[in-house]
């Protein structure tokens, strides 16, 4: 038992003595791993702030981070059948930040140019002046500033981009009086911009060029950014980096694409947001230098179009150049906006309204309208127009052009509808029961009813004859004037003035886009204008004259509430809005009933029958017997004081089953008869396609 006791002891000795031992062992390898350890800590960080800390401490004062807010992709714009006309088109530009630059801005701008040179890359430059000696200016007229006129009718002096820029700099003391030569102005401006040179050469003009691009940002004349270069290759962008020049930056850009050269007016432009804009836009969290709608539908639709900023960090040297990026939340992309507008025939329209408005002896301008019946827009065409693509390089020629091309005449002209406005006399008549469509009323060629006011009808003064007497059918035909004198007179102004109301005429349209609202001719209107309204006015309103003065969308969409019965809608561009994979309709339009008019059915084919009449006489049918399908029309002549008469046109089809009106005016086109033949080619081209096309897309399919 006592040996047991013994060997048991010295067993447990040894136990104890191996724990002990492997304790300190492993207490020795954790000393060693955290001495170690410390060791590396304090390597590094003798590195970094003793043989490394002078680098690091540069880099310190070099590198900035910062936030940047990041434009979704902006949406698409289509027409009706998913045709696309404003697309996006992904690139390379270049965009200069000369503070960056300082002292060397001009060497480094100088050397940028010797490489676009090389690479055969060209650059904006707007300033107006020749590439090469002997200097002049390439335009002749309003260089530094340009007469306009105000809204009221006032001739007002405007300046220049050039001419704001040379006040701003002292180059000179008033754009208006300014009579710089070019060499004169170059000599200036190389004074401004601190340019050495021993005598003015094109090396010096295209640097000018440059520095003039860039000042009209500086000094806030425009407030589009100025991309030095679009479009550039690899190559290029690969000698950029190798050159690493302060303040010239590569940047993967989005430019809006124009897939058609018609309908600008209607689509509009996108820019930078401007200093008055910058509080509305700021309070929907957009970034400063987002580009944003500027008129047209890329104004109208903004909201749909834009899509969701997002935000990135950027790490940028002492060059400007970024050396890393990571984003805190991805921009989204812009839902796609479909119009009403059928591109073709819009394009049609506008190619058909050139041709006629050319033909004229002072061709100052045109407008073409067709609405569907519940007041979808389906053409809005304005004579002259201009390029969107070429808009900022034009846009001083545009805005000084007496002819206003700017001005979208469609929606903005205000014209006198002439006889066109007959058919509003002629419902308020059979109505109100002052006619019926058999009463008869005799025309002798000259209205007698007021002894000191005798006017006459068109026949009497053309042909020295009369009508006799007419039906109100016979009289929308004829276009009889005695026969509207006389119902106006028994109407009166008043209630004259409320039928032409409740067909929107002096009304708004409800378009999307900025429209003038036109006047009805009456005391009010008259007063207003200074002058004094004498009941024989009454006559001349009746017939679509005096202060008669309404817009070519507002004569069309007149006549499709006439045709459809009564009910007018308010016109309109937006079709429906798809998410931006098309998968989905984020919104669809539905028609906006305005008013109502109640017209006997009796009454109504009474006025359509006229107009029906009008387009089988044999000055209308020649145009349109040939269609696929029947018209009814009406024909205007609006006399301007002073100058030769305006020719307005209205029609509508199918006869027995209205799906589209439309209306035409022609500045100083004399008759509206002459417009027939362009109703006719719009009308054409309108109907055939919807033969052509057939059963027309399904949902979320597109047409090229």
């Amino acid at each position: 038992m006592s040996r047991f006791i013994d060997f048991y002891s010295n067993n447990k000795d040894t136990h104890t003595e191996d724990e002990g031992h492997r304790l300190r062992v492993r207490s020795t390898l954790l000393m060693v791993f955290f001495a170690c350890l410390l060791l590396t800590f304090f390597s590094v960080l003798y590195r970094l702030q003793v043989v490394e800390g002078a680098q690091w401490r540069a880099n310190a004062n070099y590198n900035v981070t910062q936030s940047e807010t990041v434009d979704g992709v902006r949406g698409e714009i289509l027409d009706r059948y998913g045709r696309v006309l404003v697309s996006n088109e992904l690139g390379y530009s270049v965009e200069l930040d000369t503070s960056l630059m300082g002292e060397n801005t001009n060497q480094i701008l100088s050397q940028l140019m010797e490489l676009c040179k090389a690479e055969g890359v060209e650059w904006s430059d707007s300033l107006p002046i020749s590439q090469e000696a002997p200097w002049r200016y390439t335009k002749e007229d309003n260089l530094f500033a340009y007469i306009s006129q105000s809204e009221s009718g006032e001739e007002q002096i405007l300046s220049t981009q050039l001419g704001r820029l040379a006040e701003a700099y002292g180059w000179v003391k008033d754009a208006a009086s300014a009579n710089l030569t070019a060499q004169e102005l170059m000599e200036k401006m190389c004074e401004t911009f601190s340019v050495e040179t021993q005598e003015l050469n094109g090396q010096v003009r295209q640097l000018l060029g440059v520095l003039y691009e860039v000042s009209l940002r500086q000094k806030q004349i425009t407030y589009n950014t100025y991309t030095f270069a679009t479009d550039v290759s690899i190559s290029f962008i690969t000698r950029v980096k190798e050159l690493g020049l302060p303040g010239v930056s590569i940047v993967t850009s989005t430019n809006r694409v124009y897939n058609t050269t018609a309908a600008a007016h209607v689509l509009g432009r996108v820019g930078l947001i401007s200093a008055e804009e910058w509080p509305t836009y700021q309070a929907q969290n957009y970034p400063m230098d987002a580009y944003v709608g500027k008129d047209g539908v890329e104004l109208a639709f903004e909201s749909y179009l834009h899509g969701t900023s997002g935000t990135r960090l950027l790490e940028t040297d002492e060059n400007g150049t970024v050396i890393s990026q990571q984003w805190q939340s991805e921009p989204q992309p812009g839902n796609h906006v479909v119009l009403t507008l059928d591109s073709a025939l819009q394009a049609r329209t506008e190619q058909l309204l050139g041709d006629f408005v050319q033909k004229l002896d002072d061709p100052a301008g045109a407008a073409a309208v067709m609405v569907d019946m519940s007041g979808g827009v389906l053409a809005l065409a304005s004579y002259p127009t201009y390029d969107l693509s070429t808009y900022t390089q034009d846009y001083n020629d545009l805005l000084s052009d007496p002819a206003k091309p700017l001005l979208n005449r469609a929606t903005q002209g205000i014209y006198a509808p002439g006889s066109t406005f007959k058919m509003v006399t002629a419902v308020a008549g059979l109505s109100e029961g002052l006619i019926t469509p058999s009463s008869t009323t005799y025309c002798s060629g000259i209205y007698t009813y007021y002894p000191d006011y005798q006017p006459v009808c068109w026949i009497r003064t053309s042909t020295g004859g009369s009508h006799g007497s007419e039906t109100v059918t016979d009289a929308i035909k004829d276009s009889c004037n005695i026969f509207f004198y006389d119902l106006g007179r028994r109407l009166g102004i008043d209630r004259l003035d409320e039928y032409a109301a409740a067909f929107g005429l002096g009304e708004y349209t409800g378009i999307e886009l900025p429209e003038s609202k036109g006047t009805v001719a009456g005391p009010e209107t008259t007063e207003k204008l200074g002058g004094v309204w004498y009941a024989g006015q009454t006559l001349s309103a009746a017939i679509g004259q005096d202060n008669n003065l309404f817009t070519p969308i507002q004569l069309a969409n007149y006549v499709a509430t006439l045709v459809n019965g009564g009910n007018r809608y308010e016109t309109h561009l937006l079709r429906e809005v798809k998410s931006s994979d098309y998968s989905q309709v984020v919104y669809q339009y539905q028609p906006q009933l305005a008013a109502t008019i109640d017209i006997d059915p009796e009454d109504l084919a009474a006025v359509k029958q006229g107009m029906y009449n009008l387009a089988q006489t044999a000055s209308m049918a020649q145009y349109f017997s040939k269609l696929p399908v029947t018209v009814g029309c009406k024909t205007g002549t609006a006399e301007v004081e002073g100058s030769d008469a305006n020719a307005t046109f209205v029609c509508f089809a199918p006869y027995d089953d209205p799906q589209v009106a439309l209306c035409l005016v022609a500045e100083k086109g004399s008759a509206g008869g002459n417009l027939a033949s362009l109703a006719a080619s719009m009308l054409e081209q309108y109907f055939s396609a919807q033969d052509n096309l057939g059963e027309t897309t399904q949902e979320n399919t597109l047409l090229h």
